[in-house]
């Protein structure tokens, strides 16, 4: 769990330094922000990543599944820059206070309760699926009372997403480990809870420029 949480760690500090350089330079942002081709590129390039990430963990290296944990990080920290565009600094400060408030106290509520959450993971993969469902139809309805919902719901499930892929990860952990890149796998996992809680979080309580 030490490496979990190293590498998550790492991966959330390159998201951000990437985030603020793209968002600083003007030639960095007319390159991924400013062509359509670029910028949908490299979100394929991150969905690619994930899948790969996660497809191929009993058979990736430690090294090289790290290398693609972080280069994943950082394409994600150059499409975040429009994020530090949309929002004030702020917001954006606060929400990512509340998010690692929020996302710590279910880490530990994932470590020391005695309940078993096994049960949450269809609910919360049901919840996350209507999400992302609903993301998508809302890119074409632009509905405001739609996407506060969304935001509300996507909370809720990656809240209790932080608390049950915490539990999970301490049970292999318990159990051995697994695979050599198992704990890059698990800093993906908890990766993504941290930073999609952060996004919903901000689309609620942010304030535009």
């Amino acid at each position: 769990m030490t490496a979990v949480y190293r590498w998550m760690t790492l991966g959330l500090a390159l998201t951000a330094l990437v985030a603020y350089s793209v968002a600083s330079s003007e030639e960095a942002l007319n390159l991924v922000v400013g062509n359509r081709f670029v910028f949908f590129g490299l979100i394929i390039c991150e969905f690619g990543l994930v899948i790969a990430i996660s497809a191929a963990a009993n058979r990736l290296s430690a090294a090289t599944a790290g290398g693609l944990f972080l280069l994943y990080s950082a394409l994600n920290g150059a499409t975040l820059a429009v994020v530090l565009l949309l929002y004030t600094g702020s917001s954006v400060a606060l929400a990512f206070f509340t998010t690692a408030g929020t996302f710590g106290a279910m880490s530990v509520y994932g470590t020391v309760t005695r309940r078993d959450l096994t049960s949450w993971g269809s609910f919360l993969m049901m919840g996350l699926i209507g999400v992302v469902i609903a993301s998508v139809v809302n890119v074409f309805l632009r509905s405001g009372a739609m996407s506060f919902v969304i935001s509300c719901a996507a909370v809720v499930v990656f809240t209790g997403l932080a608390a049950y892929d915490t539990q999970k990860l301490r049970a292999l952990a318990r159990a051995g480990g697994g695979a050599a890149a198992m704990p890059v796998n698990g800093a993906l996992a908890l990766y993504l809870d941290f930073v999609n809680l952060f996004l919903a979080l901000l689309r609620l309580f942010g304030r535009r420029r």
